[in-house]
């Protein structure tokens, strides 16, 4: 599963000279800061999380592992470990991110200025406090690995309608033709102007084959460059081993600065 999604993200265009693609496993940071902030963390934020909310409700307290209710603090060292400016994020992770902001900010406010300079350190802030960049919409699209052409066809066929006459943009009464709009836009490249003045008139038996055929021609490329990734785990390996060099050198020094300011004694290494 690591190797394929890494596959993914180089067969989508992702530079991995310009970025670091590597598995959080292979960085011992992502595990160390999550205990630290574990440990700042009010039980009362963590039992407010929607997700850990609702499959707890589901499944019951016994059947749920204390994992997913700190996962969001799993997420926020990852975001904050890299000093980020910025984080992608869908609408269903907002309320993750919003948290990740309190913890930066307690985190800073409990052990960053003074109170970190006095015990040596730089002081100042010891995190960013990281902003939202959500996706556009149509962002999200079916599994990049599936390779039958017949399968994609199909799901479009399936998908959810209306029965209002033609098709448009912006109509809050009409998400599904949005959103079948919008991943039309996006895989073919034309405008949302270009994309409205063509398909105002279209019944969705006229547009469904359309988009399906369009999503293939879109994801073609990407899939036969999936399968020459993915066959060899050399290459994937190296991609993996670099990337975690790179970004253990970035995050072991937020780490450093976090023990520090937490009063942690150095390890003096031999």
């Amino acid at each position: 599963m690591t190797r394929d999604a890494a596959a993914i993200y180089i067969a989508c265009g992702i530079d991995t000279s310009k970025a670091s693609v590597f598995a959080q496993s292979h960085v011992s940071a992502h595990a160390e800061l999550t205990w630290l902030l574990n440990c700042v963390t009010p039980i009362g934020w963590l039992n407010k999380m929607i997700q850990f909310k609702e499959k707890s409700r589901k499944a019951g307290d016994e059947n749920v592992g204390t994992g997913l209710l700190t996962y969001p603090v799993l997420m926020a060292s990852d975001i904050l470990l890299y000093q980020c400016d910025l984080v992608p994020v869908g609408d269903d992770q907002k309320q993750h991110l919003e948290l990740t902001r309190e913890l930066a900010e307690r985190v800073n406010f409990l052990f960053g200025g003074r109170k970190w300079k006095k015990l040596g350190g730089n002081g100042g802030k010891l995190f960013k406090i990281p902003e939202a960049l959500i996706s556009p919409e149509g962002a999200r699209v079916m599994s990049l690995t599936d390779g039958l052409s017949k399968i994609i066809a199909n799901k479009f066929k399936r998908c959810k309608t209306d029965s209002f006459a033609g098709l448009e943009f912006g109509n809050p009464d009409r998400p599904e033709c949005n959103n079948l709009l919008s991943i039309y836009q996006l895989v073919t490249g034309k405008t949302k102007q270009e994309v409205a003045q063509e398909c105002k008139d279209m019944n969705w038996g006229q547009f469904k084959p359309l988009i399906a055929d369009a999503v293939i021609a879109h994801l073609e490329p990407i899939q036969a460059r999936y399968k020459e990734i993915t066959a060899d785990s050399t290459y994937l390996d190296s991609v993996l081993a670099e990337g975690a060099l790179k970004a253990a050198t970035i995050a072991d020094t937020t780490l450093r600065n976090v023990y520090e300011a937490m009063g942690f004694l150095p390890c003096k290494r031999l």
